[in-house]
């Protein structure tokens, strides 16, 4: 936890180079297996940990956190240091400038170290389609880790990092915190400035933190929200009102048609924390999301049309991989993505271009937003009469490496339960439940800015299903 490694590193028991050198040395036995990292940067790791055990000595450190090493997604950027999202098409990219959640770690002394595996360009529920490798999920590594933050998951449920950053489209960071047994928070849209964050679909994509605590979490949440001039989405200061109540205060709702075609571990697992949380809460009541059964198309004709207009920047001439011996500027454009991109990739773009066309847009993209309205009319409803609404992360626990993908839309159907809030731009937490085998995740939704309420259910759900550690040999 950030607490106890705080506390040691203030009182001196442990210096951030030995902190980092025990990160590293632990990295360097399992990583082998996981395949977490696409790059560890030890070099600028460990310039970080000098520095900082320096303030350290001069009893100048920027904060309780200095010197604690995070791992940071690689659609993050930091400058001097190469981003690639996991595809070729950004092969050698190093970024100029520092994301705006970079810069406010970095100021708190967090050495933020390594480039974490992902789905490329974050288009994906398993860590498989990166262009580098696959990660394993620490727990049984011939399973996913889910995605498409699975490496900063994995990084974390391995016990090579106390906490990571990764971003959350249509569940990235619940979804693998689920799959690995870890606390991960998709904040209130606008809550965390997206500066910085290479964009997949930018009216869903938040940056979170990924821990093995609801408190690491909270932490690493209020270090990096907060209003950014770089980031025209991000709300003012003034719309964050910190919540003071108690969880007797708060009414807990259900809609039982999101508890449809659950695993059997999955469902008990869900009926034991909801059964612990009625002894807790003022009431539960049942509620209605009666668009949500529409969330998967919509969530991918919205995300894929945004991702086929932000990747078009993507094309030879500017950064990247350029393809040799082009003839002509549209050769360059064709050849250049054609190498550079990914099946998952080329297929997400080739649907939202689709959409977007002209004879199309009305009937695929326009409708979607129309519906999108709907979804999030649904959430406004049930948030008059309920403060939070709880229901599992994912209908199954972890699925087996290849076993999703020949099958693109059993893949997309693994985020039926998380696309929901991100279409309404709700904050949603994910917090592992009771479980006699593989971990399996919870989820909160609340209306938004409503993160303090969701971490109060959430660590009082912590404390009573105490969570076992991956064990790696």
């Amino acid at each position: 936890m950030l607490s106890d490694l705080s506390r040691d590193l203030v009182s001196r028991k442990i210096s951030p180079v030995e902190l980092l050198n025990d990160t590293l040395a632990r990295i360097d036995k399992h990583d082998g297996t996981i395949r977490a990292f696409i790059d560890v940067e030890r070099e600028q790791a460990l310039k970080a940990a000098e520095a900082s055990a320096k303030r350290h000595a001069e009893g100048k450190a920027l904060s309780p956190y200095d010197g604690i090493p995070l791992g940071v997604k690689d659609n993050i950027v930091t400058a001097g240091r190469v981003t690639q999202c996991a595809s070729k098409i950004l092969d050698g990219f190093v970024s100029p400038y520092s994301a705006t959640v970079i810069e406010k770690l970095q100021a708190l002394g967090f050495i933020t170290m390594g480039r974490l595996n992902m789905d490329e360009f974050a288009m994906g529920s398993s860590t498989e389609n990166s262009a580098f490798q696959k990660t394993r999920n620490p727990f049984d590594t011939e399973r996913a880790p889910g995605g498409s933050s699975g490496g900063s998951a994995a990084a974390v449920a391995a016990g090579f990092l106390p906490v990571a950053l990764g971003s959350d489209t249509g569940g990235s960071i619940r979804q693998p915190a689920a799959f690995c047994g870890l606390a991960g928070l998709k904040p209130t849209y606008g809550t965390v400035s997206r500066f910085g964050l290479v964009a997949f679909a930018s009216s869903l994509d938040q940056i979170g933190p990924l821990a093995h605590t609801i408190s690491d979490v909270e932490i690493i949440h209020n270090a990096i929200k907060g209003h950014d001039p770089k980031d025209s989405t991000t709300m003012p200061d003034s719309a964050y009102q910190k919540w003071s109540g108690s969880l007797g205060d708060i009414r807990l709702g259900i809609d039982e048609n999101m508890l449809e075609g659950l695993s059997p571990e999955v469902r008990e697992s869900f009926d034991k924390t909801l059964t612990f949380l009625k002894g807790k809460v003022k009431s539960v009541q049942s509620v209605h999301l009666a668009n949500q059964k529409f969330g998967i198309p919509v969530y991918y004709l919205t995300a894929t049309s945004e991702a086929s207009a932000n990747l078009s920047r993507f094309d030879g001439i500017r950064y990247g991989h350029r393809a040799a011996n082009a003839k002509n500027l549209n050769e360059v454009y064709e050849r250049s993505r054609t190498e550079g991109f990914g099946p998952e990739v080329k297929r997400r773009i080739l649907l939202g271009t689709y959409a977007l066309s002209s004879g199309y847009y009305d009937a695929f993209y326009g409708k979607a937003q129309a519906v999108r309205a709907l979804i999030q009319k649904d959430y406004s409803d049930a948030f008059t009469k309920v403060d939070a609404i709880l229901m599992p992360c994912t209908p199954s626990t972890a699925f087996k490496l290849g076993e999703k993908t020949s099958d693109p839309v059993q893949m997309y159907l693994s985020d039926v339960l998380t696309v929901g809030a991100s279409l309404a731009g709700v904050p949603a937490l994910s917090v592992p439940g009771p479980a006699t085998g593989l971990p399996i995740g919870m989820q909160l939704q609340g209306p938004n800015f409503s993160e303090d309420r969701l971490f109060a259910l959430g660590r009082a759900i912590e404390a009573e299903f105490p969570q076992k550690r991956a064990q790696l040999t």
